[in-house]
């Protein structure tokens, strides 16, 4: 072998070795489950996910108990779940995700901002809440953060949080009187598919509207359906 390729040949393989230990130094990417129902909102996430170098798109769920079983089957650095999803929504596959792990990093992407929406989520053990109209590179960097261990919760919605901790709250027979008034039932019609006297019902419907500060069965539903109460 000439000199001039036993030079060659020590060049190519300085540089194999220095291309190694650059690849070897690289911190792992952070590894994202997405869970979403709808085929276009995951289509999305995973492309803008896939172009960062820091992070890669292990599975893609689309309800929420498929995120569950993925979530044990990939164990991810973080998830991003949608609130309310078939089978089992946001809350239900939170909590059963910390079951499994407690540690779990797993950020709410949802379009539902109401007071015990964020509740909810963040006390089944979220450790982030955004909303899907977040800038892209504030996402990613919600993203890093809770992957860091951070809770990230914006302003606007940790106030929500606030007020909906510091409020008056409506006990579990006064949201089923909610939920069946939301479907146009009267108070004698209440009683009957709750066990309870017409008055009972009377007495709920009154103290619903004292805890939300509204004036009518309309507004209490309407209000209930904006802060995440009930589901229409």
């Amino acid at each position: 072998m000439t000199s001039k390729k036993k030079a060659v040949l020590k060049s190519v393989k300085s540089a194999a070795k220095k291309a190694a230990k650059v690849e070897g130094s690289k911190k792992p990417r952070i590894a994202v489950l997405i869970a979403d129902d709808h085929s276009v909102v995951r289509e999305g996430l995973a492309s803008l996910i896939g172009r960062k170098a820091d992070m890669t798109v292990v599975a893609e769920a689309a309800n929420g108990r498929e995120a569950s079983d993925l979530w044990k089957q990939h164990r991810p650095d973080v998830t991003l779940l949608d609130l309310r999803m078939p089978e089992l929504d946001g809350v239900g596959a939170i909590k059963e995700i910390r079951a499994s792990d407690e540690n779990a990093r797993i950020i709410v992407l949802t379009t539902f901002d109401g007071d015990e929406d964020i509740y909810r989520a963040i006390q089944a053990g979220a450790k982030g809440y955004l909303l899907k109209d977040v800038p892209r590179e504030a996402l990613m960097d919600r993203i890093r953060r809770v992957h860091a261990g951070e809770t990230c919760v914006p302003v606007h919605l940790a106030a929500k949080l606030a007020e909906r901790v510091s409020g008056e709250t409506l006990s579990a027979r006064e949201i089923d009187v909610l939920k069946l008034m939301a479907q146009g039932k009267s108070n004698k019609e209440i009683g009957s598919a709750l066990f309870i006297s017409e008055g009972t019902v009377k007495s709920h419907v009154k103290a619903i509207f004292a805890k939300m500060n509204v004036i009518s069965r309309t507004e209490a539903v309407a209000t209930a359906t904006r802060r995440g109460l009930i589901q229409l």
